[in-house]
């Protein structure tokens, strides 16, 4: 009897007050519950409500429809992933790693506050992407405004102080314990690195977020000191999975060993001294990606493709941004409020207009879709070196060029008919090796300096192996014939070949260019 009292008491008083409970428990579910989320990389992950809203706003949403390997979508099938979840995974893996210094090395001194702006930081790290990525910042800026310098890590920065204040989240911040405005400018500076510092450490501490003295948390998602970060993390363990490429570079056992040391007077995050060999595997692995993937020959000609149409489509797109203002897809980046509707949907708005002067960068974005792409008659690895002035002359210069036994010297190429690619290629550091700059510890010295600072120090590559790499920076170069037609492509290899003989690229490790006629050979 007493059960079933129980029970009808409860469903009968309880509708008396289902307003106000609902009511408590929506606020509840929007302001103090963690979120799960499953990836496919780092599997259920949690993450903090004051970065829950962060994700909730159209600046951060907008990454969805942002492709993180842009024109790469065009070749490797599975490549379809966005900047959506990349800047998921890099806001968990900030996480993970300063928590895991905070758990180990109680004298670091790391605080809720810390932990919390540099997850923010490593959410929000991407913000400034356009269009199909390192596309529009690297390829369709440079051509639409030439003689600007605008970069995406800039525009991530501008794009963030827009989130907060569009959305109005500094409450919010303030309520999750944030001080401000100093962890919103905290914030900023872990999205961009320590730079600054690290170039000229003679002008002093420049930050006014945090103290010099926890200087290795400026290293943690944007890492200027090596390339070690957080960022690389994901993207290589996410690339790697959507691509079918093997990563040879497991974070878990990075995060097992990092710890912060003082290297040269300095705190920095190290790793044991028997994992100098994995870090060059890390790099090994950035180069790699470059080579089969990023830099493949027919993923920079679509990408290449793409931007002459939407260099050509550029004035006759309109986005509106702040008081009705309308901007072009190369101005927006100058309004966030026009540039928040920035996406790669901007294909699909060229592809479908009927307007007819998007007429020519349709067709050409058709080509794409046809795979009447333009063909590559030659690319090689070389470590000479190019001024940025005589990379513009290229073109000119092999349509020029009369190959000594060349069998097709009457066809006649014009400038315009080539397309020469030079794209420098590097370990992270130009011509330096990242190594050189990493801290590493001995098990010896953790032992006798428990509870203390632990002194790092840096190891020769000499001292690791001598089948390591000789040069840490090399060019990729690749040429295009727009003609399609066997003689012409016949005679674009000629003078190439030609060219680079000219100009003494060819090194010990590369004796003549690398020449691939059977475009079957690459993927879809």
């Amino acid at each position: 009897m007493l059960k079933d009292f129980n029970i009808q008491f409860v469903f009968s008083v309880l509708p008396l007050h289902r307003p106000q409970m609902c009511m408590c428990l929506l606020k509840r579910s929007e302001t103090d519950s963690m979120r799960v989320f499953n990836d496919p990389i780092h599997g259920h992950i949690e993450i903090h409500p004051l970065l829950v809203r962060i994700i909730d706003t159209p600046q951060f949403q907008r990454l969805r429809n942002i492709k993180q390997l842009g024109g790469a979508y065009f070749v490797f099938p599975g490549a379809s992933h966005n900047r959506f979840e990349h800047s998921i995974g890099v806001g968990h893996l900030a996480g993970r790693l300063v928590q895991a210094l905070k758990d180990r090395q109680s004298e670091l001194q790391i605080d809720d506050r810390d932990i919390l702006c540099v997850k923010i930081a490593g959410l929000c790290h991407d913000l400034g992407h356009g269009p199909f990525s390192h596309l529009f910042d690297g390829m369709f800026i440079p051509k639409a405004r030439p003689g600007l310098n605008w970069t995406h890590e800039t525009a991530s920065l501008t794009m963030f102080d827009h989130l907060i204040d569009a959305n109005d989240l500094e409450p919010v911040m303030r309520k999750y314990g944030l001080e401000l405005p100093v962890d919103r400018d905290f914030i900023k500076d872990l999205i961009v690195g320590h730079k600054d510092y690290i170039e000229h450490p003679e002008n002093g501490w420049p930050y006014k977020g945090r103290p010099k003295e926890k200087s290795f948390l400026y290293e943690i998602v944007a890492n200027k000191r090596n390339g070690i970060d957080v960022d690389k993390w994901d993207y290589f363990a996410r690339d790697c999975h959507h691509l079918g490429i093997k990563n040879n570079f497991d974070h878990h056992r990075f995060l097992k060993f990092a710890r912060v040391c003082e290297v040269n007077g300095e705190k920095q995050i190290c790793t044991r001294e028997q994992e100098v060999g994995n870090l060059y595997d890390f790099f090994h692995t950035r180069n790699c990606l470059h080579r089969r993937a990023y830099q493949h020959k027919v993923v920079n000609i679509v990408e290449t493709i793409i931007t002459e149409a939407f260099v050509l489509a550029d004035q006759h797109l309109q986005f509106e941004g702040s008081n009705g203002e309308m901007f072009t897809m190369s101005t927006a980046i100058d309004d966030m409020e026009a540039y928040t509707k920035l996406t790669d949907n901007v294909f699909e708005q060229i592809l479908f207009s009927q307007l007819p002067a998007l007429a020519e960068a349709r067709d050409i974005l058709r080509n794409i879709l046809s795979r009447r792409l333009y063909k590559c008659v030659g690319q090689f690895y070389s470590a000479m070196t190019f001024e940025v002035t005589e990379v513009r002359v290229c073109a000119c210069e092999v349509a020029r060029t009369t190959p000594q036994n060349g069998t097709l010297n009457n066809v006649i190429l014009m400038p315009e008919d080539l397309i020469v690619n030079v794209i420098r290629m590097d370990y992270g550091k130009g011509e330096e090796n990242p190594i050189d700059h990493v801290g590493f510890y001995s098990k010896r010295d953790l032992e006798v300096n428990a509870g203390g600072p632990i002194p790092g120090f840096n190891i020769n590559k000499n001292q690791v192996s001598t089948l390591l790499p000789k040069h840490f920076k090399e060019l990729l170069i690749q040429m295009y014939c727009k003609k399609t037609d066997e003689e012409s492509l016949g005679a674009a290899r000629e003078r190439f070949v030609q060219w680079c003989m000219d100009r003494n690229l060819q090194n010990e490790d590369v004796e003549s260019p690398e020449l691939e006629a059977n475009e079957g050979q690459n993927p879809i």
